[in-house]
């Protein structure tokens, strides 16, 4: 099964990722207690977040002084997302990001929105493609765990592979940190 992407959990990561501070705060209740910083963060330091019309083939933009951060969001209820399912689009989608990015330096981003947990973190973070070699967004790219793809080529989102939002705000804030100490 290909997870979905509803306009609902784009809308979720969209009010967490700009700092809505109800938002932020709900969702910083299921991460533990040691990782609630990077999340709650947010109500003080947020992205600029622009969702993408069909036709840009995005799902989100985040942008913040540092990061450009394009990011297709999916959903399901399912451990694993494979990208063969409802005709092998979300392949071809993936494909597209990939192109589409590549000769900007970007990475695109897929959030994975896992339904029907209780009491943990439910969204996760992977990266579509080869990180660029230079600047704050390969550093944070190159922990940021693949889309992987089975032996056809064809990309899997498996949930345990995945790094949970709390640390990669936290990765994304160390990176910010070193940032400004080197560049200020």
């Amino acid at each position: 099964m290909v997870g979905h992407s509803f306009g609902g959990y784009e809308r979720e990561l969209r009010s967490l990722l700009s700092g809505d501070p109800p938002s932020v705060r709900g969702y910083a209740r299921s991460v533990p207690p040691t990782d609630r910083a990077p999340v709650e963060r947010l109500i003080e330091e947020p992205f600029l977040v622009v969702r993408g019309a069909g036709s840009l083939g995005l799902d989100l933009v985040a942008l913040r002084q540092e990061f450009a951060l394009p990011i297709e969001v999916k959903a399901s209820s399912q451990p694993v997302i494979r990208f063969t399912a409802a005709s092998g689009r979300a392949n071809e989608q993936l494909e597209a990001h990939r192109r589409a990015v590549a000769r900007v330096g970007l990475v695109v981003l897929y959030a994975y929105r896992r339904l029907g947990l209780r009491g943990e973190e439910s969204w996760r973070f992977y990266a579509t493609g080869p990180a660029p070699a230079r600047g704050l967004l390969g550093l944070l790219c190159r922990g940021v765990p693949p889309v992987t793809r089975t032996r056809e080529g064809n990309g899997v989102l498996r949930w345990e592979d995945g790094m949970p939002l709390s640390r990669f705000l936290g990765r994304l804030r160390f990176l910010s940190d070193r940032s400004g100490a080197i560049g200020g």
